[in-house]
């Protein structure tokens, strides 16, 4: 009776969608020539236009790849360690800070070493000392290791400032293999700070976030103008845990996970570290004696995994942190003291990696008092520095030529961005709002495996401006799409359960690409079915009636922040889920024309690029439901195709958004439908987090689906349930399939 009922829901719900699709399509042809849309008004922000803007500096420099920038005391140059492609090869540059630069001068050629930090002696006019922090292989018993290095240089601090190779001396080392710090800054007290990284990649494996026999996960403090005997420095006598046993005495602050660039600010003293998080936050660290940061027993100031032991002080949460949606992969910054910005005179600036903010924040030495976003950038950010006249400089690492250094300036009073639309229908998108008809230029489209949305019904489109519209096809990963792309999903509900007629929309997400980044915005719809209104950026919640053959049930609905959306189309996710070949293989009812999706795309001439080898095979499956060769996700819902492949696609379009390598989901397991299941992780895995009180629990146990976590999980709602976001409702159809899929493995003895 169970299984019965869910059928018919599922159905119900099929039938729903190619009503509401049919009738969406209507303006589309599939039989004419792509449109070319011009009317797209999805341009710019909704937010009010940034005080502050960026400019090239060094316009006709070549400088691909910048990691670092840093100005030579006394002097008009300008030092970069710049990357080559595969980022492991490295050179230190100089040149001379004016706009007319074209060439860099090599200093330090490339080697085996990939350097991270320059730093200069705060005496470096007298004795021409410069120190580099960067990682190496060494060799030791016969065996090759990596270790984290910082050494000694000596530059003429006098014109024509000659740079001595052969002059490098080791300071320290110490043994890191994937988060390596690096960084180097001195203080107001004239002693060398350090950061090293938990020397791992990923969830710090082998647990140096709160060892403190150990130099990595820390920021150390060393005296270079004293060295010990036998020692190229000495250990400060007032750092805070010298003395106690099976601790580093060079230790001043410790639990860093991957510190990003460190600061001293040449007024107040204090010292900044940047420190890339894992799964869902990122984090600035306000630097005093003995802190204890936490990772990994915590991800910034949230839990990561408490079972771990935690170090013998208390943690210490960040000064600043930034989910993922905003920030992820956080860069350090300086403070300013310039002439051009009065207005961020003695402010931390910083930013992000990944996507190009900047942000500027104010301590008083016992908290934050100010913090603000700057700017939006395209920049993909590795440092900050100043030139001779120190004005801020920003790292681009970028290559082909557009890499290179940008200053901060004010935004010139008055100047804004395109207005924004504020509603379904300013954006220019539809040919009619009421009835969803959308302009002939949008292309419909379906998705093999739907992320579970409390089973709604769903509506999306492409929208490509643009003389020539293209699709940079993939055959295994996400699809790229040019900028200004919009793509468009529409949600809507069955107000009275089983009875498609009852259909109303409730939702429009826009997830467009501005500046090479993905944005989410989202619409609710009015009572009247005639527009739908831009949410505020800080998200609506709202709660519908459905009436059931029981009576009526209320139905919470969540319109997403700005940032939430985010979340899901994250970095690790590659931004765009269900524009993938695996999802989008298959047929697709373009109202009355059926036509495999990669068929008509093709067709249409959006995907250009395509090899013909892909072309021919794409043609010739032009009515097939499945392409052959071509990935294909499975659809969960349909009890005729493979259990395995239902099960896997679920977890791929409702859990491999996060539990994929770098993705949001600290469980480490590996979700991705393409995964072989016994690398996954997850099959007779004990549960590193709460095991939810069930027997002998597993993420997965074989032929026990009342011991598996993943399972409970699915089939919950409240503290734990998964997915996290975006659902109140128990998905119960795929909770039978996965129960089925379970006990449906076999079992180890």
């Amino acid at each position: 009776m169970f299984q019965t009922r869910l059928a018919v829901l599922v159905w119900c719900s099929l039938v729903a969608a190619v009503a509401i699709a049919a009738d969406s399509h209507k303006s589309f042809d599939p039989h004419a020539p792509l449109p070319r849309l011009t009317t797209s008004r999805v341009i710019g922000s909704p937010e009010p236009p940034a005080h502050y803007r960026t400019e090239r500096r060094y316009p006709k420099l070549k400088a691909d790849y910048p990691v670092c920038v840093v100005h030579q005391p006394g002097s008009d140059r300008i030092w970069t360690i710049t990357q080559d492609k595969s980022y492991s090869v490295t050179s230190i540059r100089r040149f001379v800070d004016s706009a007319d630069s074209v060439d860099t001068e090599v200093l330090l050629p490339t080697d085996k070493r990939v350097a991270y930090d320059v730093c200069f002696h705060p005496e470096f006019l007298n004795n021409g000392y410069v120190y580099v922090g960067h990682n190496r292989p060494k060799s030791e018993a016969g065996k090759e290791e990596k270790f984290s290095v910082v050494s000694r240089f000596k530059v003429n601090p006098k014109p024509p400032y000659e740079f001595d190779v052969q002059s490098e001396t080791v300071i320290l080392e110490w043994p890191s293999d994937g988060h390596n710090g690096s960084a180097i800054t001195f203080g107001l007290d004239g002693m060398m700070y350090i950061t090293t990284g938990d020397g791992t990649s990923d969830s710090d494996t082998n647990l140096r976030g709160q060892d403190l026999s150990k130099l990595t996960a820390k920021v150390l403090r060393i005296d270079v103008d004293h060295p010990a005997p036998g020692k190229m420095y000495s250990v400060p006598a007032d750092n805070p845990f010298v003395g106690q046993a099976d601790v580093v005495p060079e230790t001043w602050a410790y639990g860093l996970r991957n510190p990003w660039r460190m600061t001293t600010d040449r007024q107040t003293g204090h010292i900044w570290v940047g420190n890339n998080g894992q799964d869902l936050w990122e984090q600035v660290y306000f630097v005093r004696k003995g802190d204890n940061y936490g990772w990994s027993v915590y991800e910034g100031s949230h839990p990561f995994y408490l079972a771990r032991k935690m170090g013998p002080t208390a943690h210490v949460k960040p000064a600043l942190e930034h989910h993922h949606s905003e920030s992820r992969s956080l860069t350090g910054g300086i403070v300013y003291y310039g002439k051009d910005l009065p207005d961020l005179v003695g402010a931390y600036i910083y930013g992000d990696h990944s996507t190009g903010k900047i942000w500027g924040a104010r301590h008083n030495g016992q908290k934050v008092v100010w913090h603000q976003e700057l700017v939006d950038t395209p920049f993909h950010i590795t440092g900050f520095g100043t030139d001779s006249q120190g004005e801020l400089l920003v790292c681009d690492h970028a290559g082909n030529g557009d890499g290179g250094f940008h200053r901060l300036g004010k935004a010139p009073a008055g100047e804004a961005t395109q207005s924004f639309p504020r509603t379904l229908s300013e954006s220019g998108l539809f040919q009619s709002v009421p009835g969803h008809v959308t302009q002939p230029s949008l292309v419909p489209y379906s998705v093999n495996s739907p992320l579970w949305s409390d089973g709604s019904i769903k509506a999306r489109f492409i929208a490509i401006p643009g003389d020539t519209p293209k699709i940079d096809f993939s055959p295994s990963k996400a699809w790229g799409f040019p900028n200004d792309t919009v793509l468009v999903k529409s949600f809507g509900l069955e107000l009275v359960e089983g009875d498609p007629a009852s259909q109303r929309w409730i939702e429009t997400r826009f997830l467009t690409k501005q500046q090479n980044e993905w944005v989410g915005y989202t619409y609710a719809w009015n009572d009247e079915q005639s527009d739908a209104t831009l949410v505020a950026k800080e998200g609506l919640d709202r709660e519908f009636s459905i009436k059931t053959a029981d009576g009526s049930r209320k139905l919470p609905w969540h319109y997403p922040s700005r940032t939430e959306c985010m979340v899901c189309h994250s970095r690790a996710a590659a931004f765009v889920l269900g524009l993938s070949t695996a999802q989008m293989n298959r047929i697709h009812d373009y109202g009355g024309t059926i036509e495999n999706q990669l068929s008509l795309l093709e067709r249409l001439g959006l995907f250009p690029g395509l090899g013909e080898d892909d072309r021919k095979r794409i043609r010739e499956g032009s009515k097939a439901a499945a392409i052959e060769k071509f990935e294909r996700l499975a659809n969960p819902y349909d009890p005729q195709q493979k259990l395995d492949s239902r099960a896997r696609s679920y977890l791929q379009s409702n859990c491999a958004i996060c539990h994929v390598e770098a993705g949001g989901g600290n469980a480490q397991m590996q979700l991705e439908f393409a995964t072989a299941i016994d690398k996954m992780k997850i099959i007779d895995e004990v549960p590193h987090h709460d095991k939810f009180g069930l027997p002998d629990a597993r993420l997965i146990a074989p032929g026990h689906p009342e011991r598996s976590v993943l399972l409970h999980r699915v089939a919950l709602r409240g503290r734990g349930q998964m997915p996290q976001l975006a659902t109140s409702l128990v998905d119960k159809p795929a909770v039978q399939m996965l129960t089925e899929w379970i006990r449906s493995m076999e079992v180890k003895r």
